[in-house]
């Protein structure tokens, strides 16, 4: 039985490892600025350096990282202050993990790769981590090494096998230890470093590249290098431990506007800048410290390097930079993004399994058995039945063998008494529901029983009263489901208030009005209704009466007071003229 073992530390605190961050500045390429400025980032020291402010010419902004790498400094410094200590951690079933950050055209690519003279960050830590394996398999005799290598490159959010280059885009999974995994990913072993340099080479040149206006060999992918060492013990109890270096050659973010991309170039910059973008976002929810999602599922490149951002890994991450005034803004976003980078803190532990020593047992069974490749126990039980015990078969092994097989037993007791427990479990739920189902039964008895009593008695009262309808049982179960039936029968009419025009001449007074409203047939709601507009046809008929009333008061007094007017207007004397 494998399972994965947490080391701490010794007072029993979980160790944690923050990012290291290095930046590299580039040598200045070419003549100085048409206007003669000169670089715009200088180095004050192995940690600090400063850059211009945009904002204001005349101040500088000044960074402070755990190493500072300056034009002058060699791939081999680069290689023994920011990645040499970290790679012992991978031979101890840890995992680490170097990457580099920049703009286009910045030296990644020369960084982590290098040339055949000056060679890059990758082969140096290889190399390095063959020495390490070769130190402690001289060293330490109980313990096998075996070291693998897997190469691929994201290109336009697809995972592509470089060992393998006829394989389509391969899936990121996450297994139930929660390491990201990629079923279908080429796994080559190696046996020395010469080995991993024939398989290297020709992968490299599988790499998706092309030529900008600022890079005439621009990465336009990320690249990832896995070396996978796994440490195997010999004998009892056979642990191992698996670590992983993952060496990262990131593209570098891109202006189109200066870079002149079209085409299948501009889709690639797209992708990359999106990818790197999300990587920023990353890194912003890992600072921020709250409990909120942390987007690492929203590119493939995030989700590969989950283990090196707020993960479980010793991470390095080599940030290179350009001097010249043209990359100004790209440099002043490098140095903010490693700026924030520095911040994350991991929390490493060693992956360590325990396996059964199933062969080793019965090794040694076979060898205490004298190698006539019986097993022991047969032995023994044919000398029970001969009725021969021999004492050297009752205490075979020594006290530590002893002792392992013990905690052995112990754990396989462990693991075969979570199935018995479950399974009592089960019956005792079983149990249960079958005495609720019986309780259940009863009172359904009990309440047909009821149900026939009720039937019977009200059978008798509808024989003493001579009802046909009621000799039906009172609960019955035979009668079909019920389904709406449209009634055959004409629908009443609905009663309409009927409203006689009035003559103006012929007025009748307000307690002669009536209306008539015919008696309905309907029932219920029907006749409320009928009721409810009889009424309201009333109230209006008598206020079209008392409106008519009121028309007929005011035209006869109108009529009156003209007829006064016209009077005072004839008897009035004429008006002389002077």
């Amino acid at each position: 039985m494998a399972q994965r073992v947490a080391v701490n530390d010794a007072a029993g605190v979980k160790r944690t490892s923050r990012v290291r961050v290095a930046v590299r500045l580039r040598p200045y390429i070419g003549k100085e600025d048409e206007k003669g400025e000169g670089p715009c980032v200088r180095g004050l020291g192995p940690q600090t350096l400063e850059i211009i402010n945009w904002r204001n010419a005349t101040e500088t902004l000044q960074y402070q990282f755990d190493v500072f790498h300056g034009e002058q400094t060699t791939q081999q410094e680069v290689f023994l202050s920011s990645v040499k200590p970290i790679t012992p951690h991978i031979l101890n079933g840890q995992n680490a993990s170097v990457f580099a950050y920049g703009p286009t055209g910045a030296g990644k690519t020369h960084t982590m790769l290098g040339s055949q003279e000056h060679p890059g960050v990758i082969p140096r830590a290889v190399r390095e981590v063959f020495q390490l394996v070769r130190i402690q398999e001289r060293d330490q005799d109980e313990w096998q090494f075996s070291v693998g290598m897997s190469y691929l490159e994201i290109y336009n959010e697809k995972v592509l096998d470089l060992l393998s280059p006829s394989s389509q885009d391969l899936p990121i999974r996450e297994d139930k230890d929660k390491n990201i995994v990629i079923p279908g990913l080429t796994h080559t072993p190696l046996s020395s470093f010469s080995d991993f340099d024939a398989h290297f080479v020709p992968a490299s040149l599988n790499r998706t590249t092309a030529s900008t206006k600022l890079n005439q060999r621009s990465s336009r992918s990320h690249a990832i290098l896995l070396i996978k060492v796994v440490k195997s013990q010999r004998i009892p109890p056979h642990r191992q431990q698996t670590g992983k270096l993952y060496l990262v050659d990131l593209a570098g973010s891109e202006d189109n506007r200066r870079t002149g991309n079209q085409g299948i170039r501009l889709k690639e910059s797209g992708a990359i800048n999106l990818s790197l973008f999300t990587l920023s976002k990353v890194v912003d929810s890992l600072n921020a410290g709250a409990a909120g999602r942390v987007p690492y599922r929203d590119s493939k490149l995030t989700r590969l390097l989950q283990d090196s951002l707020g993960g479980s890994a010793h991470s390095v991450m080599i940030t290179n930079i350009a001097p010249e005034y043209k990359f100004y803004f790209d440099t002043f976003t490098a140095l903010n993004f490693a700026a924030k980078s520095k911040h994350i803190v991991n929390r490493p532990f060693v992956r360590e399994t325990v396996m059964a020593p199933v062969n080793g047992k019965r090794a040694r069974e076979e060898q205490e058995a004298g190698g006539s490749g019986e097993p022991q126990n047969k032995r023994l039980n044919v000398g029970k039945k001969a009725e021969l015990p021999s004492p050297l078969h009752t205490h075979p092994h020594s006290p530590a063998d002893s002792s392992v097989l013990d905690r052995l037993l112990a754990l396989e007791k462990m693991m075969l008494g979570s199935p018995e427990r479950e399974r009592l479990n089960l019956l005792k739920t079983v149990a249960q529901s079958r005495r609720e189902i019986q309780k259940l039964k009863e009172k359904q008895k009990e309440l047909e029983e009821k149900a026939s009593m009720l039937n019977k008695v009200a059978g008798g009262q509808s024989a003493v009263m001579g009802k046909k309808d009621s000799e039906a049982p009172l609960f019955r179960t035979d009668l079909n489901l019920l389904h709406r039936k449209e009634s055959t029968a004409a629908r009443p009419k609905k009663q309409q208030a009927v409203v006689t025009p009035l003559q103006v001449s012929q007025v009748q007074p307000l307690q002669q009005c009536a209306v008539v409203c015919k008696p309905s047939q309907a029932l219920g709601k029907k006749k409320k209704h009928i009721q409810k507009i009889c009424l309201l046809g009333l109230g209006l008929l008598l206020g079209c009466s008392f409106v008519l009333s009121l028309h007929q008061i005011l035209v006869r007094s109108l009529c009156s007071r003209s007829q006064t007017v016209r009077r005072t207007v004839v008897r009035s004397p004429p008006v002389e003229r002077r």
